[in-house]
């Protein structure tokens, strides 16, 4: 099993993206796990296509630890299994704390025994990297973290930020940085701007993707590119992307 964990600034086309992974890997034959750890809880929601998604927070906090393992997920396109943290109630308590409770409720619970899960991948919210934000990136949980960035300035901000995070904690034994991941918004000097990043924080561009209108219709339609547009260029890009994280995991192809 491997567990990777995938940060960006808000907005940044993260869960977008990760989803397109997670069907791209299901498509491969992997068995994949994608846990949602933005307080928003629409992670899985091109996957699994349903809008009452109920979060592991919500049941911890409805019902304390009166609940199985099968409330927590969903089964979604290619048998991913979704997960979502989810987020405290507005104006109280803090976001982080979804993370912690879902991924302490999955392992309490036997989640990992029970669907054995090939890939393990965690979408975390990159504007905040303490406390409950950096939990993935803690030992036992990711081995990998990937950051998704494009040009524009607060999305690389956000990811140098979670840069730092990363080395912070590398004496600990913690995740290390799988590499940056362009999701073009054809900024001006974008691919100059990202390379320049990826030096100063020691790391390379692994993957790009298209800024394209395929994306929007398929989100248009609720479901994942893989799903609405299986032949499209864009498909293809996200099945790449899929492949080089597997490749940068150390992971061999089915």
């Amino acid at each position: 099993m491997i567990k990777i964990a995938v940060y960006g600034k808000g907005g940044i086309g993260k869960s977008t993206t990760v989803s397109n992974v997670s069907a791209a890997l299901a498509d491969m034959g992997y068995k994949v796990m994608q846990i949602g750890c933005d307080p928003k809880a629409d992670s899985t929601s091109s996957l699994h296509k349903q809008d009452d998604m109920t979060t592991v927070l919500d049941l911890v906090r409805e019902r304390k630890n009166d609940f199985t393992l099968e409330e927590m997920v969903k089964e979604g396109y290619g048998g991913v299994i979704c997960v979502e943290a989810g987020g405290p109630t507005p104006g109280l308590g803090c976001a982080g704390r979804g993370i912690i409770a879902a991924l302490e409720k999955l392992k309490e619970k036997g989640a990992y025994e029970k669907y054995k899960p090939d890939v393990v991948i965690y979408d975390v919210l990159g504007d905040v990297v303490c406390g409950g934000f950096s939990m993935p990136m803690r030992g036992g949980y990711a081995d990998k973290v990937f950051v998704i960035t494009s040009g524009e300035n607060m999305a690389i901000h956000a990811a140098a930020n979670i840069a730092v995070a990363i080395d912070g904690f590398k004496d600990r034994g913690y995740a290390s940085l799988g590499g940056i991941i362009l999701n073009h918004r054809d900024v001006k000097d974008e691919d100059a701007k990202v390379a320049e990043l990826a030096q100063d924080i020691g790391s390379e561009v692994i993957g790009e993707l298209s800024r394209s209108e395929v994306v929007t219709d398929a989100e248009d339609l609720g479901i994942t590119v893989i799903e609405a547009f299986p032949d499209s260029d864009m498909a293809g890009e996200y099945r790449t992307l899929a492949k080089k994280l597997l490749e940068v995991c150390g992971v061999e192809e089915k």
